[in-house]
């Protein structure tokens, strides 16, 4: 039997099981339709792309290129790391860039399919789970070259890699928890696009990517306070050393990421609808 869809013009705040009874039924039901969507900007990623899933692997590698030819030139001074430094970055890079795919993610999808969220009423979320597929598609061609720079490293491997997925997926929901609280803002705003360049890039050197988790003074204070800090670097520590050095940080972000996604996922849910019409007007 079909669901039946009812609207009033009382909020569903103020029956919030059966705002979450919808909001799962909604979910189920963008599976088809987001892996559609999926398969369809992927195949037009790489069919438009010279260079195709290379451009996984050139930002890691330029990253590490540059900053390993800076730091034995003495242009920069960084701290020992505990793998061989270019591995360092290009493994550190490599999450970087995937926690940025997945915070631009939701504002791209909802910009693109502006159209079609204006003529066609279906679920949301799967332009949502349609954009965050990609994500993990994309990690995995990463997933390539990460592996070749183990071997090629000779990085010692601990048997805590099979956990580095849970951290790694805790990651990539930070990212779509912040994407998705700025997607609506993103329809109405190119700002917030053009924004989210300028923010991602210092962001970048408030993170250890390019170096280790700064023990003291205040950019060590700004490290630590950064929420994808205890996520990246968690992620980084399991895949290889099997030492986690901030478990509290990271279950404190962790924390933080699922209660926001779920408060977020409730605010597009409440926030489309008024944006739909306003774009539409």
């Amino acid at each position: 039997m079909p669901f039946e869809v009812v609207y009033t013009p009382e909020s569903l705040l103020r029956h919030p099981i059966q705002l979450f009874k919808q909001m799962g039924r909604d979910l189920l039901a963008s599976r088809e339709l987001a892996w559609r969507l999926m398969v369809r900007d992927i195949s037009a990623q790489y069919r438009q792309s010279f260079l195709g899933v290379i451009w996984a692997f050139l930002p890691p590698i330029v990253m590490a290129a540059g900053f390993t030819l800076a730091s034995d030139a003495g242009a920069i001074a960084v701290e020992a790391t505990d793998l061989p430094y270019p591995a360092y970055v290009m493994f550190s890079t490599a999450l970087w860039q995937t926690f940025v795919e997945a915070l631009n993610g939701p504002v791209q999808a909802v910009t693109v399919a502006k159209p079609m969220l204006a003529k066609v009423n279906f679920p949301r979320e799967a332009i949502i789970l349609a954009k965050l597929g990609e994500v993990f598609f994309n990690f995995a061609i990463k997933l390539i070259l990460i592996v070749g720079l183990f071997i090629w490293f000779q990085v010692p491997v601990s048997w805590t890699v099979i956990l580095a997925p849970v951290a790694l997926i805790h990651l990539i929901l930070f990212g779509t928890f912040i994407g998705v609280l700025l997607a609506p803002l993103g329809i109405l705003y190119q700002d917030v696009s053009k924004g989210l360049t300028m923010i991602t890039g210092f962001w970048l050197f408030l993170t250890p990517v390019v170096y280790p988790v700064p023990g003291e003074g205040t950019f060590g204070f700004l490290v630590r306070l950064n929420p994808v800090t205890p996520l990246l670097v968690t992620t980084r520590e399991l895949a290889t050393t099997g030492v986690i050095s901030d478990p509290a940080g990271f279950w404190i972000a962790s924390l933080i990421t699922l209660v926001g996604l779920l408060l977020t996922w409730v605010a597009f849910r409440l926030a489309m609808p008024f944006v739909i019409e306003r774009v539409s007007s």
